[in-house]
């Protein structure tokens, strides 16, 4: 039984929509499970109806649209970690988000729009267990266009 302050128990509270658990697109897999670490391998930001958040921030999008389209990769990692584990109450705490923001290169708001995938995640698992080490840096450009690409590792509960 989940208990009303477990992981899944707060992501249901939220309503959240999850996209569908993307395909990889090249040789790689969604998620490995090492000892007790699962490593996602990066995520795009995919929306409900399977279609990708598109666009370079400070050119096409500014910082709060480039961290909602990071919030949104939240939401297919989190896709991703359910058709894994069956719920997030096997994921124990975050350890690290690796972020890169599809940018112009006078950009220097890349940890604002990562913090739309961490607030995600410490909205899950709360201000401790929910937020790991991080990095959020700058990219000339990503695939197929998206704004952001996150990778993330946890550690299993």
């Amino acid at each position: 039984m989940t208990s009303a302050n477990s992981p899944h128990a707060r992501f249901e509270a939220l309503g959240l929509t999850l996209p569908t658990v993307p395909k990889p697109a090249g040789l790689y897999k969604p998620c490995l499970i090492v000892g007790q670490h699962a490593y996602l391998s990066g995520h795009l930001p995919m929306q409900a109806d399977g279609t990708l958040m598109k666009g370079c921030v400070g050119r096409e999008l500014d910082a709060d649209a480039g961290k909602a389209a990071a919030r949104q990769v939240g939401l297919t990692i989190l896709a991703t970690l359910i058709a894994s584990f069956g719920s997030l109450d096997k994921i124990a705490r975050v350890v690290k988000v690796f972020g890169m923001v599809n940018c112009t290169s006078d950009f220097e708001k890349h940890p604002h729009v990562i913090n739309g995938c961490s607030e995600l995640f410490a909205e899950i698992w709360g201000p401790d267990l929910g937020v790991g080490v991080r990095s959020a840096f700058g990219v000339g450009s990503l695939p197929l266009g998206v704004p952001v690409e996150i990778e993330a590792i946890f550690e299993l509960a």
